[in-house]
């Protein structure tokens, strides 16, 4: 993955993150902050930080889930938390009112977040995702009301794959829900592959578009590298976006990886009857998984 979205950063790039409270809004049973931090020298990263009221009250302690927007170059992260948006999107909100602490990032150069990825090293948006999304779990964990070492990330579509992408750095997510985020590269758009090779995504994919072949990895790695974590896809029959066939495909191959851990059950897709969607059904079924996966606030 690191010879196509360049090199993960290492310790050079855990400056202190520098929390910022920008708004806090009362949101009934939780508090919802616009925050920012360092994720790095030189970079801060917007998001929502959706806290359920009863931690700030209690010494209990609850699960911290990434919540990572799909693609929205007008309001960006705030499509998760704000309910007069598009629908079947606001996860983040649902899932602070279930208890969680929710944490969403902005992705680089969508909406109003656009580093200067060159400037600060990248060779992709991809990896630039990845390095916020970790640091965002440092900023979960140093917060005295989140459970530490046992995390989620939940998307749909660009949240998705970044999710995915994310787990396979970081071991302190436990549970991926993915909806609407992947099929194979081969596979994708009958192998037009210039969809995943913008500044944002991965640009270094380009020179595979003419020999998909060789592409250095695809989703069947990916999926099985996240073994034996929980691993909920979503995968419509009438997305336009990712062929429901080869998620299946891809979820074949992986759940070789997690026969070999005794842990099948906790690669699970499923198909609603939809298009580039996440339907409010599949979303409480992914909640309910969350919820025996990680457990609930607990003192």
């Amino acid at each position: 993955m690191q010879q196509i979205m360049g090199p993960l950063p290492g310790p050079e790039k855990r400056c202190p993150l520098d929390v910022k409270v920008e708004e806090e809004l009362d949101a009934n049973s939780y508090v919802q902050q616009l925050i920012s931090y360092r994720s790095e020298p030189g970079s801060r990263v917007p998001a929502y930080l959706l806290i359920p009221k009863r931690l700030l009250q209690t010494k209990e302690k609850a699960p911290g889930v990434l919540c990572l927007h799909p693609t929205d170059d007008t309001i960006g992260h705030r499509v998760v938390v704000d309910r007069k948006s598009k629908p079947n999107r606001q996860y983040a909100a649902e899932l602070a009112e279930r208890g969680y602490v929710a944490l969403a990032p902005s992705y680089p150069l969508l909406a109003a977040y656009r580093p200067d990825l060159k400037a600060l090293g990248y060779e992709s948006g991809t990896m630039k995702a990845i390095w916020d999304n970790i640091r965002g779990l440092d900023l979960l964990e140093s917060l005295p009301y989140v459970r530490r070492g046992k995390f989620a990330a939940i998307g749909h579509s660009l949240g998705g794959h970044n999710s995915v992408y994310t787990a396979v750095f970081e071991t302190r997510i436990q549970a991926v829900v993915s909806s609407c985020g992947l099929d194979s590269y081969r596979d994708y758009m009958n192998g037009d592959i210039r969809g995943w090779t913008s500044e944002r995504y991965m640009p270094k994919l380009l020179a595979y578009r003419d020999r998909l072949d060789e592409i250095p990895f695809d989703f069947h790695e990916i999926v099985g590298a996240l073994a034996p974590r929980l691993c909920f896809l979503s995968a419509p029959l009438n997305d336009s976006n990712f062929k429901w066939q080869s998620v299946d495909r891809v979820a074949a191959s992986a759940r070789a990886v997690y026969r070999l851990y005794g842990k099948e059950a906790n690669l699970i897709v499923e198909h609603p009857d939809c298009g580039h969607d996440f339907p409010d059904e599949v979303r409480q079924r992914a909640y309910q998984k969350l919820d025996r996966h990680l457990g609930r606030a607990r003192s």
